[in-house]
């Protein structure tokens, strides 16, 4: 349960968590230079796990979960595909409109879970997907073809990888009960292991060992993965889940906007507008959340 209130320390928690993932599109974007995007997939995942596990059992975690087939199946999407998908889009398309488009997860979880979960559509809901196919069609510009289609496609394929992944967790979690930080350290452990298969398997360049290139990977692992778990297991305990589902703001904006002033990636008055409508209904989701989890509670 969520303490009362909105304490300093879990905003600020949020606000951090919210910088360290939106920034690490322009990391994710710039490492790519030095190392196959497969080759980094890998790596990352499988120091992120590491990070995980070290943390498990710093804080004195239960580190055993059940369910090992399900888990499996979850590092395979949440994990393999995801990370490698979005590295993959990276490799032509801007690091702020990838993580726009990615975060079109929201928008796949609904009716997904509507199929398999049996969870009803409710008012908002509706209007917030309508305004996000509207912004969706903006930055991808269909009749003009601008950027990478390649690169467009693989980032909403992310976000749809991304939204099974959610429904099958909350699947598990209906039939078993688990460890928050527990489970993820398994599934990114799996997930790691067909990364490093897949990229042992598929012919790349030499790692380019740069000082960006390490200085990535400790972030990923570190910063990125361990740090950022421990921020948002912290902020669920302390803030309302409509709160803290109000962090997906902030990452895809913070991406877009490093992206713009770091590494020039302006972008035109279409996507600008598509990529608005994207954030502005991802602000109606959290607040229809918030509203919900309120009145739940009231």
């Amino acid at each position: 349960m969520p303490a009362s209130g909105t304490p300093r320390l879990a905003l600020l928690a949020l606000a951090a968590l919210s910088l360290i993932w939106g920034y690490n599109w322009v990391v994710m974007k710039q490492v790519i230079q030095y190392v196959d995007p497969f080759d980094f997939s890998a790596i990352r995942a499988a120091l992120g796990a590491a990070t995980l596990f070290v943390v498990l059992v710093a804080l004195r975690r239960p580190i055993k979960v059940g369910a090992i087939r399900q888990v499996v199946l979850l590092g395979l999407l949440q994990t393999a595909a995801f990370t490698a998908l979005i590295q993959w889009a990276l490799v032509a398309g801007g690091a702020g409109k990838t993580a726009v488009l990615v975060y079109t997860m929201p928008f796949w979880v609904i009716p997904m879970a509507w199929w398999v979960l049996g969870e009803r559509v409710r008012g908002l809901q509706w209007g917030a997907i309508a305004v996000a196919a509207a912004g969706l069609v903006l930055v991808l510009q269909p009749w003009a073809m601008a950027g990478s289609g390649f690169s467009n496609f693989l980032a909403v394929a992310a976000g749809i990888t991304w939204a099974a992944s959610a429904v099958v967790a909350k699947r598990m979690r209906q039939d078993h009960d688990f460890d928050l930080l527990a489970l993820t350290a398994w599934q990114m452990l799996f997930g790691a292991l067909a990364l490093c298969v897949f990229a042992g398997l598929h012919p790349s360049r030499p790692i380019d060992p740069t000082p960006y290139f390490f200085g990535a990977l400790v972030f990923n692992s570190v910063f990125a993965t361990g740090l950022a778990w421990v921020l948002w297991l912290y902020v669920l305990q302390r803030l309302s889940a409509g709160m803290a589902g109000l962090s997906a703001l902030g990452i895809p904006l913070i991406g877009a906007l490093a992206g713009w002033i770091e590494l020039g990636e302006r972008p035109n008055g279409a996507e600008f507008t598509g990529m608005a409508l994207i954030v502005g209904a991802l602000a109606l989701m959290s607040l229809w959340s918030l509203w919900q989890s309120r009145r739940a509670v009231g």
